[in-house]
């Protein structure tokens, strides 16, 4: 008899029991990460190591039966009429050719010289987050693989008619063209080093990326919620700074970006609404376990072939530091997302629930001031710290200040 509560993978008879090795940490910015370690994840997950499979210190397939059926329950009318709604047709969708000129154009060598002029004002430390955001947003084979690897909700064969297939290909589609038109841009301005680049990329989706989400849906669509968020953040500073920097379009280009992922963000916080909804235990417990593991960057594994071989450094945490010196993307950042997605899912005002999940809930509360005391302390003694400069092979390896 199929026994409620067990992860589906040992209800598969697949599972063999297997030591969990060490797990490495993966540094998202030095305040966060420097953070206390914080008890084992719940029970109501923490099972996992006992049921899932556990592959190099990967664990998969945690969720249990009863809760792969909550998220099938999403998926009729709930799905369809408050995520597969903020999906924009292709026709009311904006194109990258609608910031470019026209390469059939007698005037196009003009038009790109004048482009050329205007991005002459974008200095170093703006063009190592662009770029470094560009990179992140090319890897996006990673992430439609990443969500077709939730059980319960993957397009089984590629063309599924359901509406998590349908959401996850149309969302695919749509932040396509956040890369395309990131990447033919700087190809014009001829401010950047576009093969150092491209390795980066490929190096990039070759390696992939483990969010630590699980196979879990409850836990896939925190990730994605957070990630959201924070991606409409950098592109909306991006945007921001372009706009100071005097290139009007490039300020264009990531504002419309930023206000794709907004709308992104929106239909991932909806479906976690449903779960609240439908399961506060297990999704308070699911947001908690998340965050204790940290929400790791999906450009984590990104790797140009020469960086830390060069400065013995690694080329995410240092791009990273210039998102930070920069105010693009930091570590307030990080914790005012994790404030705004505590009051988004009322996770204070959640009443019914098991200890556990309450114990989870008091966590989740305090994290975001927790969070921000250790930014300041951090940035405390980043004051008090010797300037670093680093070369980035995206501009041909010249000297970008990290602190």
């Amino acid at each position: 008899m199929m026994q409620l509560g067990q992860p589906i993978a040992q209800r598969r008879g697949v599972c063999k029991q297997a030591a969990l090795p060490q797990r490495r940490a993966v540094v998202v910015h030095a305040a966060v990460a420097s953070a206390p370690q914080q008890p084992a994840a719940s029970s109501a997950f923490a099972h996992r190591v006992q049921g899932p499979i556990i592959m190099n210190g990967q664990v998969m397939h945690s969720i249990t039966e009863e809760r792969l059926d909550v998220v099938r329950s999403l998926e009729d009318g709930y799905l369809q009429t408050q995520v597969v709604p903020l999906l924009k047709p292709v026709d009311k969708c904006w194109q990258p050719a609608d910031f470019l000129p026209p390469s059939e154009d007698a005037d196009f060598l003009d038009k790109v010289h004048e482009l050329r002029e205007r991005a002459k004002n974008l200095p170093d430390d703006y063009l190592v987050v662009f770029v470094g955001d560009m990179i992140t947003e090319e890897a996006l084979p990673t992430y439609m693989t990443m969500l077709n690897t939730l059980d319960g909700v993957r397009d089984e064969t590629g063309a599924s008619q359901t509406p998590w297939a349908k959401w996850t290909r149309e969302w695919t589609a749509e932040e396509n063209r956040h890369g395309d038109i990131m990447n033919k841009y700087m190809y014009l301005t001829g401010r950047v080093n576009l093969k150092a680049i491209e390795i980066t990329i490929q190096n990039l989706i070759g390696s992939g990326m483990d969010p630590k989400t699980e196979n879990n849906p409850y836990l896939g669509f925190c990730y994605t919620s957070f990630q959201e968020r924070a991606t409409k953040v950098s592109h909306g500073n991006t945007a921001r700074h372009a706009l100071e920097y005097g290139d009007e379009v490039l300020a264009k280009i990531c504002g419309s970006i930023a206000s794709d992922e907004g709308r992104h963000e929106i239909a991932y916080t909806k479906i976690m609404d449903g779960l609240f909804e439908r399961d506060p235990s297990g999704a308070m417990l699911a947001f908690a376990d998340m965050m204790r593991k940290q929400i790791v960057m999906p450009a984590h594994l990104m790797n140009d072939g020469e960086h830390e071989r060069k400065t013995g450094r690694n080329l995410f945490v240092d791009f990273s530091a210039v998102a930070e010196k920069t105010g693009t993307y930091t570590a307030m950042d990080y914790a005012d997302i994790m404030e705004h997605l505590v009051g988004r899912w009322k996770v204070s005002e959640r009443t019914g629930l098991t200890g556990e999940a309450a114990g989870a809930q008091e966590y989740l509360v305090k994290l975001p001031d927790r969070i921000r005391k250790l930014v300041e302390r951090a940035a405390a003694r980043k004051a008090k710290a010797k300037v670093i400069h680093s070369p980035f092979s995206w501009v041909f390896n010249r000297q970008v200040p990290l602190s």
